[in-house]
């Protein structure tokens, strides 16, 4: 299919300190017979920040962070199959799984042309970009996780329906993590749990999330995925030899009142990579809708410092 036509200018308007916020632009690009829509902005020979949402979020999420970076970096953003406006043709059969996430990622950044790229990876995002680490250590310039789960120890007692599930995989375990998940409240609590001041979240990020579930068959793709997650833990321990051998540079930014993924998570990141710096904020699990503009400057900083766009 190619680049979609239709897509957004962009933009510039005063920002933060004076200066220029660049707007993403929008575009469609078919990879791995998938059509894939992302967000995208900065110049296009600056150094690449591929940025990976999580559950059940899209690249909407990362609409105020792109911006805040996109004056030193190359910024994109693609939304995952089964996630915000990507397009999964009924003819491909998709198999929903996190092994199946990665490879049209992949396919997604031989599309367009990424040879080297730091990851910021966040929830989903965490299983899918650690195993496009994997298959391609050496195109992994840095890894930002926001609560991106990569050990046992950081799986918090939110998990314990979901693992029952993964033990128990029925037809009525399945529609308790239906009932209990998928659907607005459900959504609503995932965004606002752990925040001091819960109406300062951006009712339109939940709101956005909870009506794009409702599509015909979406509830399906999630309830498989759930039980796919299981295969990422299993993981966990490749993602830390990963981690013991290529050394990434790593900055772990944490919501320290997620209920799913905890700050043991973010400080056992120093295990496998001793000079890892740990941060933590004291917001919930969509750290980046309370906490924005403390996440671009800190990813700035960590960037720079490990010479990346400096």
């Amino acid at each position: 299919m190619g680049e979609a036509t239709s897509r957004t200018a962009a933009k510039s308007t005063a920002g933060e300190s004076g200066s220029n916020l660049a707007f993403a632009a929008i575009h469609k690009v078919e990879a791995d017979g998938v059509h894939v829509f992302y967000r995208e902005a900065g110049e296009a020979n600056a150094p690449v920040v591929l940025l990976l949402h999580g559950f059940p979020s899209s690249s909407f999420m990362f609409r105020e962070l792109i911006p805040r970076l996109a004056d030193k970096y190359r910024v994109i953003a693609p939304d995952l199959p089964g996630f915000g406006f990507t397009e999964v043709p009924a003819e491909r059969k998709y198999a929903y799984s996190f092994d199946q996430l990665a490879k049209t990622i992949d396919a997604f950044t031989g599309a367009l042309h990424l040879s080297r790229y730091a990851i910021y990876i966040f929830d989903y995002g965490a299983p899918t970009g650690l195993r496009l680490a994997m298959a391609h250590p050496e195109r992994v310039t840095a890894i930002i996780s926001q609560n991106g789960n990569a050990y046992e120890e950081g799986l918090g007692d939110a998990w314990a329906p979901i693992r029952h599930y993964w033990d128990s995989p029925t037809a009525e375990n399945r529609a308790v993590i239906a009932k209990a998940i998928l659907n607005f409240d459900g959504t609503k609590w995932q965004y606002t749990h752990g925040v001091k001041n819960p109406d300062s979240v951006a009712p339109e990020t939940y709101t956005l999330d909870a009506a794009l579930l409702e599509r015909p068959g979406n509830k399906d793709i999630q309830l498989d995925l759930f039980l796919d997650y299981a295969s990422n833990v299993k993981l966990y321990p490749k993602f830390q030899e990963y981690f013991r051998k290529s050394t990434p540079p790593l900055l772990a930014i944490w919501g320290k009142n997620d209920p799913f993924f905890i700050p043991p998570g973010a400080e056992a990141f120093r295990k496998d990579i001793p000079n890892a710096k740990v941060q933590f904020l004291d917001t919930g699990h969509f750290a980046i809708e309370t906490h924005g503009a403390e996440i671009a400057a800190a990813m700035k900083e960590f960037l720079s410092a490990n010479g990346i766009g400096s």
